[in-house]
């Protein structure tokens, strides 16, 4: 059986002049297709460096990564990883020079190859999808940063994705924004889409995903169904994550 994503023993370290960084230590996980995984963690665990090695923007140091059963180990081998992922980032990555039409339609011309009139039909599709028909012309800076970050969804959707990556989504949002953008992101989810979502938003977490992974220093240290993480964590370093964050969390 093919997962949708499989690391096997991967790490990534990051190397500066006086010291090496070991941001993903020996790590293990396993997705299947159509299934909602949210990594969550502290500031530095490892999680969204994590996301960046599925979409191969980050290098591995060592181990193996498979997408729907194809193997990458080299930086060579990144763009068979972006063929079926696509990724949101937590500052939108927006190009300010052109229309929010014309980024959604920018990726699907490019990768895909369809016309130019294509993609830009089918952008407009997605701008409606997300609420943003009337704003189709505008460009990022004119936009708030919730509406940005409704075209940087359908500028991932527009690629046709079987994975989609969140990396935290709301991260860069002013709160009264957030819920607009996780409402889209849940819509999203129930089609049945594979996506893997690192989250601060425990509610968030709660409410999409059913398989919930936390990271701490590189590693997963624990994993399980989501209610089950959040509601009765087992290690002591999720109990003291969680504790910090008990402002954030759903009632039972």
């Amino acid at each position: 059986m093919n997962y949708a994503v499989e690391l096997m023993n991967v790490s990534k370290s990051f190397k500066s002049k006086n010291t090496t960084t070991l941001a993903l230590d020996s790590v293990h996980l396993k997705i299947q297709p159509g299934e909602i995984v949210t990594l969550i963690g502290p500031s530095g665990s490892g999680k969204s460096t994590c996301l960046r090695t599925i979409n191969g923007l980050e290098t591995i140091s060592s181990g193996q990564i498979e997408i729907f059963g194809k193997r990458y180990t080299s930086q060579a081998d990144a763009h068979l990883l972006r063929r079926d992922t696509a990724m949101i980032f937590q500052k939108f990555e927006l190009f300010p020079h052109l229309t929010a039409l014309e980024n959604v339609a920018l990726a699907p011309h490019l990768r895909l190859s369809i016309s130019k009139h294509q993609a830009l039909s089918q952008a407009t599709e997605l701008l409606k999808k997300v609420g943003l028909s009337s704003h189709e012309g505008k460009y990022p800076p004119m936009l708030s940063g919730g509406q940005q970050q409704r075209v940087a969804i359908a500028r991932a959707l527009a690629v046709r994705p079987k994975i989609l990556l969140c990396d935290e989504p709301t991260s860069a949002l002013d709160p009264e924004l957030v819920d607009e953008v996780l409402e889209l992101l849940k819509s999203i989810a129930a089609t049945g889409m594979t996506m893997i979502i690192v989250t601060h938003e425990m509610r968030f977490a709660r409410d999409v995903s059913k398989t919930c992974h936390f990271f701490d220093a590189g590693r997963i240290v624990e994993s399980g169904s989501t209610n089950e993480i959040l509601s009765q964590p087992k290690s002591r370093r999720l109990q003291s994550f969680l504790s910090s964050l008990k402002e954030s969390l759903p009632e039972n």
